[in-house]
């Protein structure tokens, strides 16, 4: 007996490592969730990133970090050749029992973000300030990096002079 395998004329080679790769995932994905305390584990465990808002406009470079939770004096920041980094702790309030949690979902523990700074910022005078969970740095552009403007004339519809060439005339 034959096998029909249907065609599909436009299907790449590598779709069948992907539909395995999917499947592999969602065994692996149900097996640590089937396990609660697998689950809950990694989630109090676990390390965070506080997310990043990064802008910058003609005066100055901007970086936001929601940082909630972290006292001010658990926050460092180190400027070191155009790189800068920021390190926090974030930790679980022991005066709690853990045996009354019923979800965890919050991430606990330490965190460095490194950022490479461009040439055009003042390093010198960074400023930095700690409000409402969000650490706000500011870098002030330098004068070169500045956008500037400048005023070109129009001129009117006369045709200009001619110009006088200089060098060798033919005889």
């Amino acid at each position: 007996m034959t096998t029909m395998t249907r065609f599909v004329p436009f299907r790449s080679p590598l779709d069948g490592v992907a539909v395995l790769q999917n499947r592999l995932n969602s065994i692996f994905s149900d097996f640590a969730s089937s396990n609660g305390e697998l689950q809950n584990e990694s989630l109090s465990a676990g390390n965070f990133i506080p997310p990043v808002d990064v802008y910058e406009d003609a005066n100055r470079l901007v970086l936001k970090l929601e940082v909630p939770g972290i006292p001010q004096e658990d926050l460092q920041i180190n400027l070191e050749n155009q790189t800068l980094t920021v390190k926090g702790e974030r930790k679980l309030v022991k005066d709690e029992k853990e045996e009354n949690f019923h979800r965890i979902e919050r991430r606990y523990g330490n965190f460095v973000r490194s950022f490479t700074l461009p040439s055009t910022i003042e390093t010198e005078s960074a400023q930095a300030n700690y409000e409402n969970g969000v650490l706000a740095i500011t870098f002030p552009k330098k004068e070169a990096a500045k956008p500037k403007q400048l005023k070109i004339e129009i001129g009117s519809g006369s045709k200009p002079a001619p110009k006088q060439m200089e060098g060798s005339r033919a005889a």
